[in-house]
């Protein structure tokens, strides 16, 4: 039988993060004192406009909100402010991680947000290509189809997972340390 620690299998993603905290550009970012205060705050501001803009499309798809608006405008006005905020959010977190490796890389809650962040894309993959076909159908109705109201709750669900998850990765840093 072979007796090989979980910890084995992470060795190579743990020696490139200890790789990136050495390069001057990381050592720089964490130790600027104001840079990275800077990108933590746009990161937060930025995953709060995605957030909410997601919340919104997901209630039009619950059949709870703007329902006197058709899904497919609701859908046209938020998508280019949705991808604004992800964009500065993507652009944001890996400069957080860029600039703390170390700290990212062993945190169980990071790697759980960043899972929720997976299935969260899938999700909107899957609304994508299958349920928004059919949206002529239901486009302006007052009744979603099931459909469109489970890739909706998915949505808020996991949005609320990666938030949720997003605010607590500094605590496990001290909650799962032996």
């Amino acid at each position: 039988m072979i007796d090989i620690a979980l910890g084995d299998y992470f060795a190579p993603l743990l020696n490139l993060a200890n790789y990136v905290a050495e390069l001057p550009t990381s050592v720089q970012l964490r130790e600027s004192q104001y840079v990275m205060p800077w990108v933590f705050v746009l990161h937060v501001i930025s995953m709060c406009m995605f957030a909410g803009t997601i919340l919104m499309m997901d209630l039009r798809l619950l059949g709870v909100g703007y329902m006197q608006t058709p899904f497919s405008q609701v859908q046209r006005r938020l998508f280019p402010w949705q991808m604004v905020a992800m964009f500065i959010s993507s652009a944001t977190g890996l400069a957080l991680v860029w600039g703390n490796p170390l700290n990212y890389v062993t945190n169980i809650i990071f790697w759980l947000k960043m899972f929720a962040m997976v299935l969260a894309a899938v999700n909107a993959l899957a609304f994508h290509f299958i349920t928004e076909y059919t949206v002529v159908d239901w486009d302006a109705g007052r009744t979603p189809p099931s459909g469109a109201k489970i890739a909706g709750w998915l949505s808020i669900i996991l949005w609320v997972n990666v938030v949720l998850a997003g605010r607590l990765m500094p605590y496990a840093l001290t909650w799962f340390r032996s």
